[in-house]
């Protein structure tokens, strides 16, 4: 993924969605949240051929219509704030199975949970 974005994206910034995360397996899964203390850690792309590099980051997410349905996540729009506390509209691939079993992770930053 790291050469994918390289490639096609320039970081922009790190960056806070209002969700929750959860460890699905190896890997984890953000889903919104109406509260707004509820804050998922990520970085944002500006991405230079996104008719490009959206196809790929889908195979990569297993969305789309080549998955089964319902598929693990779904892309949609959301807000999301900038480390400089603007807000943008970005591309966010939330996780669309259900949580009840899943394991809350309370940092909501999946790189320092399996550190």
């Amino acid at each position: 993924m790291h050469q994918l974005l390289a490639k096609h994206a320039e970081f922009v910034s790190d960056a806070a969605y209002q969700g929750k995360l959860y460890k699905v397996d190896y890997y984890p899964g953000a889903v919104p949240s109406d509260d707004p203390n509820d804050a998922v850690q990520g970085e944002v792309y500006l991405l230079h051929q996104a008719d490009v590099a959206l196809p790929l980051l889908d195979q990569y997410e297993e969305f789309g219509p080549d998955f089964p349905e319902p598929n693990e996540y779904i892309r949609l729009k959301q807000t999301v704030a900038l480390k400089n506390g603007r807000t943008v509209t970005a591309w966010v691939y939330l996780y669309n199975h259900p949580i009840e079993n899943l394991e809350l992770i309370k940092s909501a930053n999946f790189i320092q949970h399996t550190l």
